[in-house]
């Protein structure tokens, strides 16, 4: 059973097919303007009775007021007070579900949730295999020592390394797994497609999340409009980011903050033109002891 995660209904048990059906609800609703059953069978393949079923629960239940039927829509509009009962309204939910669509339709032709036009770009895929990433999910999961043989841009000749996994983790671009390493007897991450072989699983280890210090502590990065750039271009950047009061706060743990200056493209910041650069990290002395360590 799950728990929704919307505002007002963090106590409702749901099942996890149910919780996704009321999600994908609110997401299209709000965000395409128009729902209707054959976005939910699509999505599901349910049929148009157990479709409109969904539709009607949800409204008698949780959400009455969030819903209009629309007649000249053929559909369901949001209403002007629709307040999300299963999501948090953002938009990041509906791209995701976008991003989902297009990387599961690479596979299944027939799999369209959509009726307007939207794509997205996807990154480049990585050479992650199952047979790599199984054992450490299995470690991740049992607290297990592996096993690996593997190859870093410092050391790219492979060689074989002993970790303890905790977390995989998807950084937007790659996979990777946080891990302690007996070789440098600290935390690091390892990217899944430099795991040359398949990993053996050994014994027992003592070196779980809670003793990693990064991975525990969280920053916050305080990203600003470049100042190189004029006022005026600094409002659009601001508008642009939903910043508050020229500053955008991102909370992170430690253990990810490379990843977000890596995305933001805030790692090189001083050799871009303002132009090209947008945006900076205002509190780069305060965090740079956490920024770039290698494996």
């Amino acid at each position: 059973m799950a728990r929704v995660a919307g505002k007002n209904a963090a106590d409702w048990p749901l099942r996890w097919d149910l919780l996704l059906r009321y999600r994908l609800i609110e997401v299209i609703a709000l965000w395409e303007g128009r729902l209707t059953t054959n976005h939910l069978q699509r999505a599901f393949g349910i049929g148009r009775q157990q479709a409109s079923k969904d539709i009607n629960h949800y409204l008698a239940e949780y959400a009455p007021s969030n819903l209009i039927y629309d007649r000249s829509l053929k559909g369901y509009r949001p209403a002007e007070l629709f307040t999300p009962m299963f999501t948090r309204g953002e938009a990041d939910e509906y791209l995701q579900m976008m991003h989902a669509r297009e990387d599961l339709s690479c596979a299944f032709e027939a799999l369209d949730v959509r009726e307007l036009n939207t794509e997205v770009l996807l990154p480049p895929s990585r050479d992650l295999r199952p047979a790599v990433l199984r054992p450490i999910l299995l470690a991740c999961r049992d607290n297990l020592r592996v096993e690996i043989q593997y190859a870093s841009l410092s050391n790219p000749e492979p060689e074989y390394r002993v970790i303890q996994p905790h977390t995989v983790v998807h950084s937007g671009m790659r996979w990777h797994v946080r891990a302690w390493c007996e070789k440098n007897s600290g935390y690091r991450d390892f990217v899944l497609s430099r795991i040359q072989d398949k990993p053996d699983i050994s014994l027992a280890g003592e070196h779980g999340p809670e003793q990693d210090t990064a991975w525990q502590q969280t920053l916050t990065l305080e990203i600003i409009p470049d100042p190189r750039l004029s006022p005026a271009q600094q409002a659009v950047i601001s508008r642009d980011y939903g910043m508050t009061n020229g500053v955008l706060a991102v909370t992170c743990r430690a253990a990810m903050a490379n990843y977000i200056v890596q995305l933001l493209r805030l790692d090189d910041q001083d050799h871009r033109e303002a132009i090209a650069q947008q945006v900076v990290l205002g509190n780069r002395k305060a965090i740079q002891k956490w920024l770039w360590k290698d494996s």
